[in-house]
């Protein structure tokens, strides 16, 4: 499930429990069945803005009270249950893992690298800070014409502001965390 399904579907659970409805009462004022409504709260659904627009008006709340990242003390995320943000097969693959917030600054990425696979990466504006911790590997990252060794023993940090590269030049698949700061 992408972190927007993930949102939607505890956003529209916790509001309508909180109002004390149940999914008939909400499939009632929506317009929205009581199977879908069930779907969406389980991640199961991918709504059309429609039935998101059926389900914000009946309930009288606004939009972005149901997409945005819902309140928390704590969260879970398995990449195993996630959709890849990006993805080339036999090179590399990437998760979003937590996304920027209206109240943070930064934005944390899973990035798989295949066997002597690279993954280029696009600046990420300016006064970005990126910071990389590898959990399996080695990769070698490139920034400004300069390459780096990162090891797992290693975290590197530099100024993401233009394109970088990493590459996997060894025989086996690596992950790393990126974390970027703005």
């Amino acid at each position: 499930m992408d972190y927007l399904s993930h949102n939607i579907a505890v956003n529209l659970k916790r509001i309508r429990t909180s109002k004390g409805m149940s999914l008939d009462v909400v499939a009632e004022q929506t317009g929205v069945s009581k199977t879908m409504l069930h779907h969406i709260e389980k991640g199961d659904a991918n709504p059309s803005i429609n039935v998101l627009g059926k389900i914000v008006s009946g309930l009288r709340i606004e939009f972005n009270e149901l997409i945005q990242p819902p309140p928390m003390d704590t969260c879970l995320v398995n990449i195993k249950d996630m959709i890849p943000t990006k993805e080339i097969p036999g090179e590399y693959t990437v998760w979003t893992c937590f996304p920027y917030e209206d109240n943070r600054k930064a934005e944390i990425y899973r990035i798989d690298i295949e066997a002597h696979g690279v993954y280029v990466s696009g600046g990420h504006g300016e006064k970005t800070r990126e910071y990389v911790a590898v959990l399996s590997g080695e990769v070698e990252i490139e920034v400004n014409k300069t390459i780096h060794k990162v090891t797992e023993n290693d975290v590197f940090r530099f100024e993401s502001e233009h394109t970088h590269k990493y590459s996997n030049n060894t025989e086996e698949k690596i992950s790393i965390l990126s974390i970027f700061v703005a």
